[in-house]
C-alpha cells in the first residue's frame, strides 16, 4: 500500500551554509518534484530564498545525470525563485559535468556543514603481526585532549546586513541581533536580548550544539544545517525566551524556562 502523498519523503533535502548559500542535495532525480518543492520554499520564505544563490549536490544520486538532464534542472531551479551557481564536489563524472555546464565546484562545501557522523570514515590501519606488548611504565597516560577554544562575546547590537562568525567556539551576544543581521558559531550561540534575523549553530556539523535567546523573533534558526524558518516555528514561542537543538536530525523548538 502506498503512502498518502503527505508522507511521502521530500525529493530534496536543503541545507544552510555559512555563507548564505543554500545547499541543495539531490536525492531523487524527478525534476517536477524538486522544481515545487523549491518553488515553495521561495513562497514561504522570499526574503530568504528569493534570488538567493544555490549550490546543487548530487552526490546523493546513484548515477550521474547527463548534461542535457542537468540544464533542465538548473533551468527549472531559476524559474522556481533561485540561482544554482555551482555543483557540489563528488565523482569524476561530477567535475566533468561540471565543466560541460560552464559551472565550478565547491570542493568543501559539503564536508563543512554535513554532520561529521555523515563524513566517510577513514580506512582501518593495515594489520601487522601480533606482539606481545612491553608493559607501559607507570608514570605514562595519554595525553588530555585539546582545549576547546573559549567562546567569543559580542558586546554590541547585530544589525541589519551585518553578520558574526564565532570559528571553533561558542558564540555570545550581550544585546541584541536585528532583522537582516546573521550570527553563526561552530558551537552554540548566545543571545541576551531579542533574536530577530537568523541565527546558524553548529556550522561545522556538530549536532550537540543548541541556540539560546531571551526574546525569539527569528528569520531563520538551523543547527548543523537543519533549519527553520520564521513561518515554520511556533507561534506561540514568539517574543519568548526560547531554546533550539537538534534531535534524531529534527530541529526542535521549546520556551527556555
Amino acid at each position: 500500500m502506498s503512502k498518502p502523498a503527505t508522507e511521502l519523503e521530500q525529493a530534496g533535502e536543503l541545507k544552510i551554509g555559512q555563507v548564505g548559500i543554500a545547499n541543495l542535495r539531490v536525492r531523487e532525480w524527478q525534476v517536477d518534484r524538486l522544481a515545487a518543492e523549491m518553488r515553495e520554499r521561495v513562497e514561504r520564505a522570499p526574503s530568504l530564498f528569493q534570488h538567493a544563490a544555490v549550490v546543487v549536490d548530487l552526490g546523493s544520486l546513484s548515477q550521474c545525470p547527463s548534461p542535457i538532464e542537468a540544464r533542465e534542472l538548473l533551468s527549472r531551479l531559476s524559474q522556481a525563485g533561485v540561482h544554482p551557481v555551482a555543483l557540489a564536489f563528488g565523482t569524476s563524472e561530477i567535475e566533468r559535468l561540471a565543466r560541460e555546464l560552464g559551472l565550478p565546484l565547491l570542493a568543501k562545501f559539503r564536508a563543512q556543514y554535513e554532520s561529521t557522523s555523515q563524513r566517510a570514515a577513514p580506512p582501518p590501519p593495515a594489520v601487522e603481526p601480533a606482539v606481545e606488548p612491553a608493559p607501559a611504565p607507570a608514570s605514562a597516560a595519554e595525553p588530555p585532549a585539546p582545549a576547546r577554544a573559549g567562546g567569543q562575546i559580542v558586546e554590541l547590537p547585530v544589525r541589519s546586513g551585518q553578520q558574526v562568525y564565532a570559528q571553533g567556539r561558542d558564540l555570545t551576544v550581550l544585546a541584541g541581533v536585528g532583522a537582516g543581521a546573521e550570527v553563526i558559531a561552530d558551537g552554540s550561540i548566545h543571545v541576551y536580548g531579542a533574536l530577530r534575523g537568523r541565527a546558524l549553530a553548529g556550522a561545522h556539523g556538530d549536532e550537540s550544539a543548541r541556540i539560546f535567546c531571551r526574546e525569539f523573533h527569528a528569520e531563520l534558526v538551523a543547527i548543523a544545517g537543519h533549519y527553520k524558518v520564521f513561518e515554520d516555528l511556533p507561534a506561540n514561542l514568539r517574543g519568548r525566551p526560547a531554546q533550539i537543538w537538534l534531535e534524531d536530525e529534527k530541529l526542535c523548538v521549546a520556551e527556555l524556562t
